[in-house]
């Protein structure tokens, strides 16, 4: 499948800084959107940059001209104001225009494993890409499945040749310990301080000491969940443009395998010298990711396991960089 011209929106997000330099590197001429919010890209060559808002309903038609495929990333997270503007509407004014100019060859889906629930419901098997559509409570949940939703309706009744690819909790820079230690900035949920119940806990707080978190189950069990580095979310979008195997299917994109919370929060321990607390954390179920699919159909061999994204995460924060500005709490 030939591509050349790529869109990309979202291309100030998380993934989008991350993917444009290898798409460039790979030879291939970007479109890149930037949203007034602050995230800016980053000027490359190869890169032409266009400012513009999704909810403008003229500006897709102008995005996609002359471009072979798109990778849509943008998106807003729990934001009740704008998600079905941005995020479902966005979507829909997208992939209209991609139906009605002929010329896309590939249009790439950035979906999510919340819209499978992941640890909001009980989950006794690996969760697969037949685990049906069952977001956990939320704005964000609830626009993945809707986008997803119109992806697979314009598969069936346009034949627009769609790839879904659902990422995990998707962690870059320092962001494993923001979610994983007491101290500030925090990540993602839990929210430790929601959980406090003991003296010990909240004399951490109290007197702002850090402390390495442990979620444990009512039961005591440390809780298990899967994320994935940016790298292997990266790698998964090269392996799937310009991919003809990955046209209409969708792809779990999560690390080798889930992490068990007192592996990490120990390993994190040793590493930084931090004491280890435990928290009960009531509302949330292990669950696994299944990679069957993305290993055999896509060839992606994830790389980035907990330790990794650990020791990437240590040693920026050594580097002395600072974390790129997130407008979103997960």
């Amino acid at each position: 499948m030939k591509i050349k011209n790529v869109l990309v929106t979202g291309a100030g997000g998380k993934i989008g800084r991350a993917v444009l330099p290898e798409l460039v590197k790979a030879g291939f001429s970007i479109r890149a959107l930037e949203f007034n919010d602050g995230l800016n890209v980053e000027r490359l060559k190869a890169v032409e940059v266009v400012r513009g808002d999704l909810r403008d309903e003229a500006l897709a038609p102008k995005l996609i001209e002359d471009m072979d495929a798109v990778i849509h990333l943008a998106n807003v997270k729990e934001n009740r104001q704008l998600f079905v503007d941005a995020n479902v509407k966005g979507t829909f004014y997208l992939l209209d225009a991609c139906k009605n100019c002929g010329h896309i060859r590939q249009y790439i889906q950035a979906g999510s494993d919340a819209r499978a629930g992941i640890y909001y419901y009980p989950q006794p098997i690996p969760i697969d890409e037949n685990h049906r559509h069952s977001g956990y409570p939320g704005y964000y949940p609830l626009s993945k499945v809707l986008e997803e939703t119109m992806c697979e309706q314009y598969r069936i009744m346009y034949k627009l040749p769609i790839t879904v690819l659902r990422f995990s909790w998707v962690h870059d820079e320092d962001d494993i310990l923001a979610h994983i230690t007491l101290a500030e900035p925090n990540f993602g949920v839990p929210v430790w301080q929601d959980w406090v119940v003991t003296d010990e806990q909240k004399s951490y707080f109290k007197h702002g000491k850090d402390a390495v978190a442990c979620l444990l189950h009512p039961d005591g069990r440390a809780g298990k969940r899967q994320i994935v580095g940016i790298k292997d979310v990266v790698k998964s979008i090269m392996l799937s443009l310009g991919n003809p195997t990955a046209i209409g299917e969708a792809f779990n994109v999560s690390g080798p395998s889930p992490f068990s919370y007192d592996v990490a929060a120990n390993y994190v321990s040793e590493k930084l010298n931090l004491p280890v607390v435990g928290f009960q954390v009531s509302e949330f179920h292990d669950f696994c990711i299944d990679m069957t699919k993305s290993r055999s159909v896509l060839g992606l061999n994830p790389q980035y396991d907990i330790f990794r994204i650990i020791d990437d995460a240590i040693a920026f924060r050594k580097s002395g960089k600072k974390q790129t500005t997130c407008l979103y709490p997960g």
